[in-house]
């Protein structure tokens, strides 16, 4: 009879203690700079800096354990559960924001628009979107979904195609054409990134459309720097699965690590489709 392969429990780590440290910085640096103390950029730095060193060690150490063979069919599902339930979490996080703007659409709006509310909250108001706000004199004009949002839309859906074909490749040990589909998703998504980028200041200065007009304004760049945020987590995490399929690592019995990836990338697609016909379509 063959004996369960045992579960490995690792030796007690000094990460979270130093993942700890970095957010105390980070937190105190954020309150210094807000509230213009001098001191507030460096502590802000060097909490980014305790964080970064703390995710290469952290994230080396778990990666030379899974190539040492540490981890076992247990593991995997330990990890398999892990992921999920991170990803599930972040869906709860954009459900919250979409959610927020179905309110706004969908019955603040429309009751503002209506019976007494309005006349005393805010006189003369129309019921419409985009919308800004009470106090708001300057105007305004939405972004539209054609032009770069569409380009985006469809960098993204090829980008899912590209990781897709990487992990194929990976399953049948073709690891030309791993190491290429990567390259090809990696480069999608710079490329979506600086598209909004470009997206942003065209907004700022062509459409007088920030953070300061409203209901409109705040859950556009909400949802979408977000969005933009996590599109670049994505991306450095792809990054990582790049150079770790560049050193040999990841058999095609035994890649989690590629495939958790692989999952999260896919969930920003699904996110941005939703953006795209929510925010800027609709």
């Amino acid at each position: 009879m063959q004996h369960a392969q045992a579960y490995y429990v690792p030796s007690p780590s000094k990460w979270p203690i130093v993942g700890s440290v970095a957010l105390l910085f980070m937190g105190f640096g954020a309150a210094f700079l807000m509230n213009d103390i001098p001191a507030g950029p460096w502590v802000l730095l060097v909490g980014f800096a305790i964080l970064v060193w703390m995710m290469f060690g952290w994230f080396g150490e778990v990666a030379r354990e899974s190539e040492a063979g540490k981890y076992g069919p247990q593991e995997d599902i330990s990890f398999r559960w892990s992921m999920s339930w991170f990803i599930f979490s972040e869906v709860m996080f954009f459900a919250a924001f979409f959610g927020a703007l179905f309110y706004m659409r969908a019955l603040s709006v429309p009751d503002l628009a209506s019976g007494a509310t309005g006349e005393y909250l805010w006189t003369s108001f129309k019921a419409g979107w985009p919308v800004s706000g009470p106090g708001i004199d300057e105007t305004f004009t939405a972004m539209g979904p054609w032009g770069i949002p569409a380009i985006n839309t469809l960098i993204l859906l090829t980008s899912g195609v590209t990781v897709t074909w990487a992990h194929h490749a990976l399953k049948h040990n073709n690891r030309g054409q791993l190491n290429l589909g990567l390259f090809l998703t990696i480069a999608l998504g710079v490329v979506f990134l600086c598209l909004q980028v470009y997206e942003y200041v065209h907004a700022f200065h062509e459409l007088n459309l920030t953070l300061g007009m409203g209901a409109y304004g705040a859950t556009f760049f909400m949802l979408t720097g977000f969005h933009g945020f996590h599109v670049t987590i994505g991306t450095l995490m792809l990054i990582v699965m790049l150079f770790r399929c560049l050193a040999g690592h990841f058999k095609p019995e035994h890649h989690f690590a590629f495939e958790a990836v692989s999952w999260y990338w896919h969930f920003v697609d699904v996110v941005w489709l939703m953006l795209f016909v929510l925010v800027y379509w609709l």
